[in-house]
This record gives C-alpha cells, sequence and structure tokens, in this order.
C-alpha cells in the first residue's frame, strides 16, 4: 500500500520582479519623452489647431461619389504598374534567389556577394527610387514602375532565398552523386519544390504594390498618387475622400483573392 505525501500548507512565495517592470515603463516613458523635446512636439499647437483638423476629418466622410469617373483611369494605372513591376520582378527574381541561398549556390562567396547587394537594394525606399527615377526618366507611370521592379526584386529574392535555404536537399544530393550538374540539379530537384512558394511570394508582393504605387504617385512616379497630389493641394478632401474608399476596397479585394490563392497553393 503506497502513501500519498502530504501536500504543502504554505504557498510559494512569488519572486519580487516587480519593480523591474516598473524601471522597464520609466525607461521607457523617460525616452518617449526625450524624444518628443527633442523634435519638438507642440502639445498646445496640435490642440490650437484642432478645429482645422476636425473640419478636414468631417470633409474626408463626405465622398464625392460624382467623381468616380475621373478616376478610373488613374485607378487602372496604378494596378498596371502593380502587375508590370510585379510580373518583372518575378521573373529577374526567381534565378537571382538560387543564387542567393545557401542551399541551391555551391559558391558562398558568390552567394554573399549576391545578398549583399539585394540588401542594399532592399535597404533603399521605394518612394526614394521613384523621386530619383522622376528626376531622370520623367514624370509617368514608367519611373513608377520601375521603381516598384527594384524594390520587388530585393522582396522576392530575400523571401524566395529564405524559402529555398529551408528546403529539403535530398532531391538535389541524388541528382549531383547522379552526375548532374547544380544547375541540372535545383532546376530537375529543387525548382518543383518551391514553385508553390515562390507563386505565395508574388501574390504577396503583388499586393504590397498596389499600397506602394498610390505612394509614389505623390512624388510624380504615376498612377494614383498624382490625382491625390493635385486633389491634396487644391483642398478637394470630398473628393480625396472618394480616392481613399476606392484604395481601401481595392486592397481589400485583392487581399482577398491572393490569400484564397496563397492557401491554395500552399495547402
Amino acid at each position: 500500500m503506497t502513501t500519498v505525501a502530504p501536500a504543502p500548507t504554505t504557498r510559494p512565495v512569488r519572486p519580487r520582479n516587480a519593480w523591474k517592470a516598473w524601471l522597464t515603463l520609466a525607461i521607457v516613458a523617460g525616452i518617449t519623452v526625450w524624444t518628443g523635446f527633442a523634435i519638438g512636439v507642440d502639445i498646445p499647437g496640435l490642440i490650437r489647431n484642432a478645429g482645422n483638423g476636425l473640419a478636414n476629418l468631417i470633409a474626408l466622410t463626405q465622398p464625392e461619389y460624382g467623381f468616380v469617373g475621373e478616376t478610373l483611369s488613374w485607378l487602372a494605372e496604378t494596378v498596371q504598374m502593380a502587375v508590370i513591376a510585379t510580373a518583372i520582378a518575378s521573373v529577374l527574381g526567381l534565378p537571382i534567389s538560387f543564387l542567393a541561398s545557401r542551399a541551391t549556390n555551391p559558391s558562398r562567396p558568390f552567394m554573399l556577394a549576391v545578398r549583399a547587394v539585394m540588401n542594399v537594394v532592399r535597404a533603399i525606399p521605394d518612394l526614394l527610387y521613384a523621386a530619383v527615377l522622376v528626376s531622370v526618366v520623367g514624370v509617368g507611370a514608367l519611373s513608377g514602375t520601375m521603381a516598384l521592379t527594384l524594390f520587388n526584386l530585393a522582396i522576392v529574392v530575400k523571401l524566395v532565398s529564405e524559402a529555398l535555404d529551408a528546403v529539403d536537399v535530398g532531391g538535389q544530393e541524388a541528382a549531383l552523386a547522379g552526375g548532374a550538374t547544380w544547375p541540372q540539379a535545383d532546376r530537375a530537384a529543387v525548382l518543383p519544390e518551391i514553385l508553390p512558394a515562390f507563386a505565395s511570394q508574388v501574390l504577396y508582393t503583388f499586393e504590397l504594390n498596389i499600397r506602394a504605387s498610390t505612394v509614389i504617385g505623390l512624388v510624380g512616379a504615376g498612377g494614383l498618387g498624382l490625382l491625390i497630389d493635385r486633389v491634396r493641394t487644391f483642398y478637394h478632401y470630398h473628393e480625396l475622400s472618394l480616392i481613399i474608399l476606392e484604395i481601401l476596397v481595392l486592397v481589400l479585394v485583392l487581399e482577398t483573392v491572393s490569400s484564397w490563392l496563397r492557401r491554395r497553393l500552399t495547402g
């Protein structure tokens, strides 16, 4: 017959670590206040100008639906820019991704060099690309498409190369053992395995492009951003509200379709 040890009559003492949380909160609050003073946050000024902001916010809740006809061509240009940039970046990004992955590129120095170049390309914001290209190519959709392509290329390579790093290389090793070259082994054994993930990343990049293409137009790179800049300049907030509503609807529809397709591809 076994005996059961009696339950302890005293509760364990809780560690007294509350001071750490309060210290962390105080440090964060101090840094926040310091940065606020550093950038010149003016709370009284914000309060004084709240009336102007409130009037603009009210205008943004009243879209001018009669303005729809004038926005359609700009909206179509935005989608076209996103489609072209995604297509070009995807075509260029797939082979570069194989060069940037340690699983598919046997030359470590070459792989690191490709990654370093892509890191530099990705570090530059798409808005900066657009601003520079507008001054070189000119105002319009071409400069915006080129800016999106550069930024997308680095994103596709980053995401796909990381997926390649995690791929099962058993088939690749078997192909190499059978006498295949590295490009042949990658094409026969790795490419079919990575295609669903690649397609998923392309769809995700396309979603990003729809959002980004409306922003880079503010510096003259085509799309809805050009129309937004014109409407904003003349304080036509009712028309601006309609444009924002159109962007919201477009993004939600594309995100829903893209999420469904990604689930089908990776499921």
